[in-house]
């Protein structure tokens, strides 16, 4: 049980998911450290300084004037009644599962583990890592998971830079290794989060979060092959789809883009598809679903091509001005964003690759260092072509539209009919 000098709540891995967790658990009264690697990022939060999109430096402020503090050092798990693990989990060179950093964690945990501790895993993985992986890490000192400590699975839901739903009024899925581990850390998340979801298990959790975004990478991929096809049957599959939307049950929108970015979508099916190739299946959508969607910078280059070729120019020589580079609207989160192989593709072709983007000061192609473009006006007016990348939303998208020599619109943002504006969109 705790007692006074222990710490409600370790969470290993301050980043996109760790910080906001952070953050709702000091709001709930929770006395919380944050254990990083990262020594510049704990010092900054130290100094209230926040390095993620979702929190500001007022919200690290307040954290920190509430009793939260950072650290490097490993011996703050020797106090903690529940620990949390958000640490990376990307894809290995070869493509499989990295789960480099949560055996590292788990380790660190293993050392200062003690009887009654609550250990949760949040980073995304495949069914059976908490059971087989993590599980056989911490027993080894001798301790037994779902008896003398609790073990389990949360998967993380934060959307970064989603002005309506966060941590708190996103419902939380929760699986314990025990009943008992299950009911404790559903009893844990109640303190922070509105609604919390009791799964059957830590595998039905660890599945859900997989099942989740290899819903929304399938139905991405499916949009992305007819909007190729329908730019050939003339078909504005933009209003195909606001038409379809009409519907009010049996559809859902999704839209086609240049590429998928982030962690989840173009990262986490494929831990599931590794676990099933391990079953000797192949996951024919999971595989088709990434083929598609990784050719689209490709497909976007070669739309590109095409439009400077009705101009009478080629794309070698050409100037090309991509607008937005982070992987989604309104944030500085560049992972796996679609625009870097984008940039990479034109470069190789031959064109000369500039780039503007509010959130993005400087930009690095091919080893390449890039400067954002001072005067995006003046950078309109020069370039062969622009492709709007990311819709943020302080462009003027109208305005660009009419300044712009030639706008590719891959998001479907701008108005094809206006007379004063050359827009073709993906």
């Amino acid at each position: 049980m705790p007692t006074e000098n222990t710490t409600d709540l370790v969470i290993i891995g301050l980043g996109y998911v760790g910080l906001p967790l952070a953050q709702g658990a000091v709001q709930a009264g929770l006395k919380v450290v944050g254990l990083d690697v990262d020594a510049t990022a704990v010092d900054g939060l130290n100094a209230k300084k926040s390095h993620i999109d979702d929190l500001t430096d007022a919200d690290v402020a307040d954290m920190v004037d509430k009793g939260f503090r950072a650290t490097t050092d490993p011996s703050v798990l020797a106090t903690a009644d529940t620990v949390v693990i958000c640490v990376p989990t990307p894809l290995s060179d070869s493509g499989g599962p990295d789960l480099s950093a949560v055996k590292s964690a788990t380790k660190t945990i293993a050392e200062h583990l003690h009887p009654g501790m609550l250990v949760v895993l949040e980073s995304t993985t495949y069914p059976g890592t908490t059971d087989e992986v993590v599980r056989p890490l911490l027993e080894a000192g001798g301790l037994v998971a779902g008896k003398d400590f609790n073990l389990a699975f949360s998967p993380e839901r934060i959307d970064p830079g989603n002005p309506t739903f966060g941590l708190k009024n996103t419902p939380k899925v929760v699986g314990g290794l025990t009943p008992a581990c299950t009911e404790r850390v559903a009893q844990f998340y109640g303190r922070i989060v509105d609604t919390v979801v009791r799964a059957r298990g830590v595998r039905e959790a660890e599945m859900a979060k997989l099942l989740e975004n290899t819903y929304r990478h399938i139905n991405i991929a499916l949009v992305n092959e007819m909007a190729k096809f329908c730019q050939h049957l003339d078909v504005d599959i933009w209003d195909a789809i606001r038409c379809a939307s009409t519907k009010p049950f049996g559809f859902q929108p999704f839209y086609p883009g240049p590429g998928v970015g982030g962690h989840c979508i173009p990262i986490d099916p494929n831990y599931l598809s590794y676990k099933v190739k391990t079953l000797g299946y192949p996951f024919r959508f999971v595989e088709l679903a990434q083929e598609i969607n990784a050719s689209m910078p490709a497909y976007v280059v070669r739309r590109t091509q095409d439009l400077l070729n009705d101009q009478g120019k080629a794309l070698r020589g050409s100037t090309v001005l991509l607008l937005g580079v982070t992987y989604k609207p309104d944030i500085h989160d560049q992972r796996e964003s679609p625009a870097q192989p984008l940039a990479k593709l034109l470069a190789n072709f031959g064109a000369t690759v500039w780039y503007h983007d509010p959130f993005v000061p400087t930009w690095s192609v091919n080893g390449d260092q890039l400067a954002c473009v001072p005067d995006l006006n003046a950078a309109l007016e020069s370039a062969d072509v622009t492709i709007l990348l990311q819709p943020h939303s302080s462009y003027d998208l109208t305005a660009i539209a009419k300044r712009a020599r030639l706008l590719f619109d891959t998001r479907g943002k701008v108005d094809v009919t206006d007379p004063d504006a050359a827009v073709t969109r993906l």
